[in-house]
C-alpha cells in the first residue's frame, strides 16, 4: 500500500524556515515529501554548462538536506520535467495535497497550470500560497482597481496597506517531526545533471544590519561594501523577504523601496505580460530604428568599451555573476543611447550572467534605461560615463579593481565619443516619438 503523504514543491524558496508553503504542508496533518525537480525546460536552454545559477541552487539543496537528514527525513530531487517528476510522485505515494509558493512568471504560470490539470485528474489539490512578496500584484491596486504604473504612488499605497501580521514569520522549525521519514535519497551531481563543477564559495549570510542602516548614504559607491548582496538570496528565496522587509522597516526606509521595487516589477509583469515576452511597455518605443553592430555589442559584452566605468562592470559581471546596482543603469544606459543597441540584447546578455537575475526586475531595469519601460527617466536623460565615475567612483578604486590596464596604450580608445553618440541617440529617439 502506497504511503500517505503532502508533497511540499520547492521551486525559488530554497529554505526550509519562515517559507508559506512549507509551513501550510508541515501543518497539513500528512507527513510532508520536500520536492525539488531541475527542470529540463529550463536547464536545456542553459547554454554555459557551468551556469552559476545551478551551482548556487545545488549548494542550497546541500544545505537543505543536511537539516533534513537531522530529521530523519531527505529531499526528493528530480532532473527531468515537471509533468515526468509527478508521474514518479503519484507512483509512488498516496498525495494529499501538493503545497507550493506562487510565481508570477509567464513559464511558471503555464508550468503550473499544467500540473494544477494533471494533479486535479486523480482528485489532488495543488494548493498555492504566497511567499516571494509582500504583496501580490492583486493587492496593491489604484482606488479604481486598476494597476499602478508609476512606482512613487505604488510605494505610497504599498506602505499604507502594510501591516505587522505580513511580516510575520512561518515558525517551520516548529514542525520539522512532521516531514516524512525515509531513507536519504542523494542529491543528483552537477555533472549528472549535465553541468561542470567549478569551485565556488556561496555564502548564505545573515543580512548585514550596518549596511542596511547606512544603505543610503553608501549604496552608490561600487568600490565599497555598501550594499547587502540580497538580491541573489531573494531571487533563490535562500532568505525571506518578510525578514529582510522587517529589517528594512526597522533600519531603512531607502532601502526597503528597494524591497517594494521588486513587488512593483512583479505587478507590472503579472499585468502586461507582454513585456516579459520582448515588448516595450510604451509601444512608440517599438518604433526606434536601432543600429544592428555585432562587434560594438562584443566589445560591450567584453569590456573593452574604452569606458572603464562600464567597461568595469562588464567584466564584474563576466567574472562574478554579480554587478552593482549604480553601475548596472550606467553600462545598461550606455548600449541603450551611447551605442544605439536594442536593449533586448542587453537585457538577454544579464539574463545569461547575472546570478540574481529575475524576469521581472531584470526587464523593468532595461526598459528605464532604455526608457521604454513604465516610470521610465525620460528619453534625454542620458548618464554621461566620466560624470558618473567622477560622482561614484573618484578614486578609480572600482575602475582599477577590473580594468587594471586602465594607465597603458593596451587599453582602447572611447568606441564612440560622448558628445557625438548623445546627440545621435537624441535625434534618433526624437524621430521615433514624434507622433507621441
Amino acid at each position: 500500500m502506497k504511503t500517505a503523504v503532502n508533497i511540499c514543491w520547492f521551486r525559488r524558496d530554497l529554505r526550509l524556515h519562515d517559507q508559506a508553503a512549507l509551513y501550510q504542508a508541515l501543518t497539513s496533518g500528512l507527513p510532508v515529501v520536500p520536492v525539488f525537480i531541475f527542470d529540463r525546460n529550463i536547464l536545456d536552454q542553459l547554454e554555459d554548462r557551468s551556469d552559476r545559477r545551478v551551482q548556487f541552487i545545488h549548494a542550497a539543496l546541500e544545505q537543505m538536506q543536511s537539516t533534513l537528514l537531522k530529521c530523519g527525513s531527505t529531499m526528493e530531487i528530480f532532473h527531468g520535467t515537471p509533468g515526468e517528476a509527478f508521474g514518479t510522485l503519484l507512483e509512488k505515494y498516496n498525495i494529499g495535497k501538493v503545497f507550493t509558493n506562487r510565481d508570477y512568471e509567464p513559464y511558471a504560470l503555464e508550468r503550473d497550470q499544467a500540473i494544477a490539470t494533471l494533479l486535479q485528474q486523480q482528485g489532488i489539490d495543488l494548493v498555492t500560497c504566497k511567499d516571494q512578496v509582500i504583496f501580490e500584484p492583486a493587492e496593491v491596486l489604484k482606488d479604481d482597481g486598476k494597476p499602478y504604473t508609476v512606482f512613487t504612488p505604488y510605494s505610497r499605497k504599498w506602505k499604507s496597506l502594510l501591516r505587522e501580521e505580513q511580516l510575520q514569520s512561518f515558525q517551520t522549525e516548529n514542525y520539522f517531526n512532521h516531514f516524512h521519514r525515509q531513507a536519504v535519497r542523494p542529491i543528483p551531481g552537477l555533472e549528472a545533471l549535465g553541468f561542470s563543477v567549478t569551485p565556488k564559495d556561496f555564502p548564505f549570510p545573515e543580512p548585514d544590519e550596518s549596511v542596511i542602516r547606512h544603505y543610503r548614504e553608501n549604496r552608490d559607491f561600487p568600490a565599497i561594501s555598501g550594499t547587502t548582496k540580497m538580491s541573489v538570496h531573494l531571487r533563490f528565496g535562500t532568505i525571506s523577504i518578510r525578514a529582510l522587509a522587517v529589517k528594512a522597516s526597522r533600519l531603512s526606509e531607502t532601502y526597503l523601496n528597494e524591497l517594494i521595487w521588486r513587488d512593483f516589477y512583479q505587478m507590472i509583469l503579472w499585468h502586461f505580460p507582454q513585456v516579459g515576452r520582448g515588448a516595450a511597455f510604451k509601444p512608440a518605443y517599438d518604433r526606434i530604428e536601432w543600429r544592428h553592430e555585432q562587434g560594438e555589442f562584443e566589445k560591450w559584452c567584453q569590456g573593452k568599451t574604452g569606458y572603464p566605468i562600464v567597461d568595469a562592470g562588464m567584466r564584474e559581471l563576466n567574472a562574478t555573476g554579480f554587478m552593482h546596482n549604480r553601475v548596472r543603469m550606467i553600462v545598461a544606459s550606455f548600449l541603450c543611447k551611447h551605442l544605439l543597441l536594442d536593449w533586448r540584447l542587453g537585457e538577454a546578455y544579464f539574463a545569461s550572467k547575472l546570478l540574481d537575475f529575475d524576469l521581472a526586475s531584470n526587464n523593468g531595469g532595461w526598459q528605464w534605461a532604455a526608457g521604454s519601460g513604465c516610470d521610465a527617466a525620460p528619453y534625454f536623460r542620458i548618464f554621461n560615463p566620466y560624470l558618473q565615475t567622477k560622482k561614484f567612483d573618484p578614486d578609480l578604486a572600482y575602475i582599477r579593481k577590473w580594468v587594471p590596464e586602465l594607465d597603458s596604450f593596451s587599453y582602447p580608445k572611447p568606441i564612440v565619443e560622448h558628445e557625438v553618440a548623445r546627440k545621435r541617440c537624441l535625434e534618433v529617439y526624437a524621430k521615433a516619438l514624434k507622433n507621441t
